[in-house]
């Protein structure tokens, strides 16, 4: 019984996750979220990349973060910053 309610608590965090992800891809006006935070899970699902990328940005000082009880946050600013900051433009004409 109590395996089950772990259970039954696990499935409802991932809820609570998925919503929260899903409420911030629905935002389409960079405006909106300039002052936003979003925490790492969000960031490793938009930008498509492993844990380790994302510390590697966080320890050489590429990405700012905040850090709450051992859980990470970006503002979306800074995100927006950063894929600017590396924005290539193709060489063919």
């Amino acid at each position: 019984m109590s395996t089950q309610l772990d259970q039954i608590a696990a499935m409802t965090q991932d809820v609570r996750e998925i919503k929260a992800a899903m409420k911030f891809m629905m935002k389409s006006s960079l405006n909106q979220l300039k002052d936003e935070w979003v925490d790492a899970q969000v960031v490793l699902q938009i930008l498509h990349m492993s844990q380790r990328t994302l510390q590697t940005l966080r320890d050489n000082g590429t990405l700012p973060y905040s850090r709450i009880n051992g859980k990470f946050y970006y503002k979306v600013t800074d995100i927006h910053e950063l894929l600017e900051s590396n924005y290539t433009r193709s060489k063919r004409k």
